[in-house]
């Protein structure tokens, strides 16, 4: 509250009375002293205006100042409306192989769209865009151009020399929008192992990239969530492996006239899967879209190790053999009639090209001269029941559990009624259809000392588990024992395999190849060849099979497995096995090879 000084004091002017003073004089030095306070504080409240005013300018200053320097620095990006809803996610972790080295990652693209009402010269921008992408539609350009439309994709993504393209046509109506693309390096290189990605949710500043097949579809909430960093997703596949796997089988392919293809190689120990190839095979950068063919196996896009399911013929023979091991039925010496041929019904079995291996055969001898009878006679003492039920323990009767996405797809054909005469045709391969996968997986856990291994392509760090045991561990050391004999011993089916220093052991197979309509071809066949290195203690398991393959370097045309996928696993096993840090062993000589000289 002001309280005001009157300018007429009443004391005052009395005093100046009394001593003769003018009083007039008190109201005017008051009335000055006044005007003189008004003053000051008039002087001040606009001082304080004029203070406030220039810190104002001075923010605005520096806030437009900022803003420009911030625009300057960042990336030229067109315009965009503001959209409500959940953000595109573009980022996708890598991929890379067991070594960290890279399979997928991804780079920056840019998309192409247009804004047909900004555009200055709509014909003459189609008539460029036609001559850059010669794929285009000149007319159907020309009409979205010039109708009503007020957005439209031209191409999703493109290179840079192409946007340098477009870029001088000089039209802006034609804009870029950055994003990200997904980029395999080694272009085919395990192209059914990563299978490939198409765009998801698409926006003019950004793309969503999703998993399309293979591993980058199964794996794909992981390879998509933002909590794993910049961590990659490593597989157990080793590129340099498998470069050499896929390079030995597409030559043995072409060699060998086959229409197809596929090699699977896995730790015997821990399942992991060092190399898969499947041919003929594709480039995921550029996947194809669609198949005109009437056999789905013709299909580049198909996966014959994983969704190929086929009789594997005589490498089911260790099957049968092991098992009759497991149950006590047999030994490695124990005799089996082999006469041929065996009798079931009206049905009877005989031995392939009408071969006659005498009245008996050891088991070893069985599974070295891959005798049909024999090994009847062996899952007839078996029984329906106790085969399933091994079968079923070693993978036979599910899809392999990988992560692949095609992986459900490979379920393996068992006979619709499981008979005795099943029994017996399964024993050697036939009437049980499976994938190479299964076959490696079968091989790894019977012969790794008898636990069931699962098969994976993810890099297994630090201790595996062991799964449960199917075979006693000397049942698992006998198996070893006969598959090296069929590889390194006299009489064996697969001596082309043989690699000094590394002790392979296998079986082959050779199953007709069934047709369509039922029944089967008569010069067409699925051969295979299952293999272990090194067969005394198994490291790893290589499975090689090959469609419709015939070596023709003799006077007739050769199809058994013996003569087209042995050969092709020998090569691989030779130039990998260093690869994989195997020293070879010098083998001592067997004593009957040792010859006694004298010298006088």
């Amino acid at each position: 509250m002001t309280i005001r000084t009157p300018l007429r004091p009443l004391a005052r002017i009395l005093q100046a009375r009394q001593k003769g003073e003018n009083p007039d004089a008190i109201e005017r030095e008051n009335l000055r002293l006044r005007h003189e306070e008004m003053r000051d504080r008039s002087r001040q409240r606009a001082e304080g205006r004029l203070l406030v005013l220039g810190l104002c300018f001075v923010s605005a200053f520096v806030v437009v100042g900022a803003r420009m320097g911030q625009v300057s620095a960042s990336v030229p990006e067109e315009p965009r409306a503001a959209a409500s809803g959940t953000p595109i996610l573009a980022q996708r972790a890598d991929i890379v192989d067991r070594n960290g080295r890279i399979l997928a990652t991804n780079r920056v693209t840019h998309s192409l769209y247009a804004q047909p009402q900004e555009m200055v010269n709509p014909i003459h921008a189609a008539e460029e865009l036609v001559r850059i992408f010669p794929d285009l539609d000149r007319e159907k350009l020309i009409r979205d151009f010039t109708g009503k439309r007020k957005f439209l994709w031209i191409k999703k993504k493109i290179a840079p020399e192409q946007q340098q393209a477009v870029h001088d046509i000089g039209e802006p109506g034609l804009l870029f929008g950055p994003r990200e693309e997904r980029l395999y390096p080694n272009g085919k290189l395990a192209a059914h192992v990563l299978g490939g990605t198409k765009f998801g949710r698409e926006g003019v500043m950004s793309a969503e990239i999703v998993g399309q097949a293979g591993i980058e579809k199964e794996m794909d909430a992981y390879l998509r969530d933002p909590s794993n960093g910049d961590k990659p997703l490593q597989l157990s596949i080793d590129m340099t492996v498998q470069t050499t796997v896929r390079e030995v089988l597409s030559g043995g392919m072409r060699m060998l006239n086959a229409k197809g293809a596929a090699a699977v190689m896995m730790d015997a120990n821990t399942g992991e899967i060092i190399s898969l190839v499947s041919l003929p095979d594709f480039d995921p950068n550029s996947r194809p879209k669609y198949f005109e063919g009437k056999d789905p196996s013709d299909n580049p896009r198909f996966n014959r190790a994983v969704q190929g399911v086929y009789e594997l013929g005589s490498t089911f023979k260790i099957f049968a053999a092991a098992q009759a091991m497991e149950l006590g039925i047999a030994n490695p010496s124990t005799l089996i009639p082999a006469t041929p041929p065996f009798r079931w019904g009206k049905f009877s079995i005989g031995e392939f090209e009408g071969h006659n291996y005498g009245p008996e055969l050891s088991l070893t001898g069985m599974i070295v001269k891959s005798s049909n009878v024999a090994t009847a006679h062996v899952a007839q003492q078996i029984g329906v029941e106790r085969q399933q039920a091994f079968l079923k323990s070693l993978g036979f009767f599910e899809p392999v559990p990988v992560e692949l996405s095609e992986a459900p797809s490979g379920k393996p054909l068992l006979p619709p009624h499981w008979s005795e005469l099943s029994t017996l045709t399964i024993g050697y391969g036939h009437g049980l259809s499976a994938s190479p996968l299964h076959l490696a997986t079968a091989y790894a856990s019977l012969l790794n000392g008898g636990t069931r291994v699962t098969p994976t392509l993810i890099k297994r760090d630090g201790y595996v588990p062991k799964g449960p045991r199917v075979v006693r561990e000397d049942v698992s050391k006998a198996a070893r024992t006969m598959l090296r004999a069929v590889v390194g011993g006299p009489g064996g089916t697969a001596s082309f395999a043989e690699v000094p220093g590394y002790k392979v052991g296998g079986k082959t197979g050779t199953a007709d190849k069934p047709k369509p309509t039922g029944g089967y071809y008569d010069d067409k066949t699925i051969n295979t060849f299952a293999s272990i290195f090194p067969a005394d203690d198994p490291k790893y398991v290589l499975i090689v099979t090959l469609d419709e393959a015939v070596e023709t370097s003799g006077r007739k045309p050769r199809r058994t497995a013996g003569w087209t996928a042995v050969p092709v696993a020998g090569e691989v096993i030779r130039r990998t096995a260093p690869l994989l840090g195997l020293r070879p062993e010098i083998e001592s000589p067997s004593q009957a090879a040792v010859t006694l000289t004298a010298t006088q």
